[in-house]
């Protein structure tokens, strides 16, 4: 059945592949593949809507999006799977979304000379009876994941089996690179069984293609998030764990092997370079154009995205988004500061031009106006944005960056200022007028029709942390507090697990991570029960 379903998914996809005449069929590429990498991670932890989650995109919108980072500089392409929700045998959506992914790497490498990487968690596995319950565009991560102990031979030894049959169509790729947590971990287990689990990816990627690279990321740490499995306390890892690793990878000695360093900022360098590993470095600045989990708001001229661009390891730098069809001016900006080019209003001007043409200006004042504070203004360019959209707009060079939808980019842009003005309006009104219950009423009426406008767009349900920080989320879920209802409180307070009922340990930690994954909606609700609270 599995190999019949994955036959049928690569004809599917052979019939409609857009290699010849796709949106990059004649684009430039990236920088040289022998060069450092300045890649983009494509992370697709999320389920939500379609063009915001990577999960739901076509073929001919992977192929668009990669020609658009090729123009910008980008030379690697980095994705995440989700090999670990996929359940034995595979449901036909599975399938379909191996065979693509296929084709994804094949276009990437081929057409564009980039290198592609693939990601895996080192012991997530998949709670079957649950995963065939959901197609793979929509399929809920801590809903369907289980922990296998590392210890474990038996349980172990099949976890790896069904891994090594899910990467079969996708051992082209130039690399594997392995999180040490989040998600991942098992309570109390060690740095060497970590160091076990690499050796036995290494072992399985020798079998299907010999010289596929190992990557050891580094995020949590291996042993730090074991312990957050087993007393419920998050922290990160020191650095003596983070270099205990490497010394043991390197007595391993797994050929070929990298470190890919996030978390540690330019520490990375420094803990491996303490043990003679500084050559394997690439930095991974996880974070710097988007923060994850977080509620999508485009991010515009951040002076940490420009600053972490610059910090390029020995073998380059890796950046990372969450809802990529938000996220441009950001991804632009990294893009610039990895190989060394300004960042000014006119680059970006230049950038949004190419993206929608003749409309740069406009989108740059609107990019502005989203990062401020200013309700009044950020509605009146909303108004100003939603005449444009129904406008006849023009595809771009880097139309692909939009998804081929100019107007429906543009038109996003409108909704998040709508959004973010009606959270600035009710920040300000609960900070200063806390006893004036009519206008805070008024002012949460407000929020919950924007806000909720723009997320049903999107569809993003998780935790909706702000996309960098100190940001407006986080003022926002104090401002909330300022209703006084019960609920809403309670809700908001579970955001720290610390808050939430239970004995510490890993049931706790898999409950909170499913009530993560459904906190906006829950939130949304809480906001308009408290509305009708009298």
């Amino acid at each position: 059945m599995k190999k019949s379903l994955l036959k049928i998914a690569f004809h599917w996809l052979a019939g409609a592949c857009l290699l010849a005449s796709g949106p990059g069929a004649k684009g430039q590429t990236g920088t040289s593949e022998t060069g450092k990498m300045v890649g983009m991670y494509i992370h697709q932890h999320w389920s939500y809507n379609y063009p915001y989650a990577a999960r739901t995109w076509t073929l001919h919108d992977w192929v668009g999006y990669i020609d658009g980072l090729g123009r910008l500089g980008y030379n690697t392409v980095v994705i995440w799977p989700m090999l670990e929700t996929m359940p034995n045998p595979l449901t036909v959506s599975d399938s379909v979304y191996l065979a693509k992914i296929a084709q994804v790497i094949d276009t990437a490498q081929q057409r564009y000379r980039m290198r592609v990487y693939i990601v895996m968690c080192p012991n997530v596995a998949v709670k079957n009876e649950e995963a065939t319950k959901y197609t793979f565009e929509n399929r809920p991560f801590f809903q369907t994941d289980d922990r296998v102990d590392p210890a474990d031979p038996v349980a172990f030894g099949k976890l790896m089996a069904w891994r090594e049959q899910l990467f079969q169509p996708l051992a082209a790729a130039n690399g594997v690179v392995v999180i040490d947590s989040d998600p991942g971990g098992y309570p109390n287990a060690t740095n060497l069984e970590y160091v076990y689990l690499l050796s036995a990816h290494r072992t399985m990627l020798d079998r299907l293609r010999p010289g596929i690279e190992l990557q050891y990321w580094t995020h949590f740490g291996w042993e730090a998030y074991s312990r957050f499995y087993a007393e419920g306390i998050l922290e990160v890892a020191n650095q003596q764990e983070i270099r205990d690793v490497i010394t043991l990878l390197a007595k391993q000695n797994d050929e070929p092997w990298g470190i890919w360093g996030s978390r540690y900022e330019n520490d990375i360098v420094e803990i491996a370079r303490s043990v003679g590993m500084e050559d394997r470095v690439t930095t991974f600045k996880y974070g710097a154009i988007e923060r994850e989990p977080s509620f999508p708001f485009t991010l515009y001229n951040q002076d940490t995205t420009y600053r972490a661009g610059m910090d390029v390891g020995n073998r380059g730098i890796i950046g990372n988004a969450q809802t990529h069809a938000v996220q441009l001016p950001n991804t632009f900006m990294f893009a610039r500061a990895a190989r060394g080019l300004p960042a000014t209003e006119v680059d970006f001007e230049a950038f949004a031009d190419d993206l929608v043409p003749g409309q740069g200006e406009w989108i740059v004042a609107g990019w502005k106006a989203l990062q401020g504070g200013d309700p009044i203004g950020m509605t009146r360019m909303a108004d100003r944005l939603d005449l444009l959209a129904a406008t006849d707009l023009k595809k771009g060079p880097l139309s692909g960056l939009v998804f081929g939808n100019p107007a429906r980019f543009v038109n996003d842009l409108a909704l998040q200022l709508r959004a973010m003005g009606a959270i600035c309006k009710f920040i300000r009104i609960a900070e200063e007028r806390t006893e004036d219950r009519a206008a805070l009423r008024a002012a949460l009426q407000e929020l919950i029709i924007h806000f909720e406008g723009w997320q049903r767009v999107h569809g993003f349900s998780g935790n909706p942390r702000s996309p960098h920080i100190p940001g407006k989320m986080e003022a926002l879920m104090l401002a909330l507090k300022r209703m006084d209802n019960d609920k809403l409180n309670a809700l908001i307070g579970y955001r720290d697990i610390g808050n939430m009922p239970g004995t510490p340990g890993p049931e706790k930690v898999k409950r909170y991570m499913r009530e993560m994954e459904t906190f906006t909606p829950r939130l949304i609700q809480a906001m308009k029960a408290a509305l009708n609270d009298r």
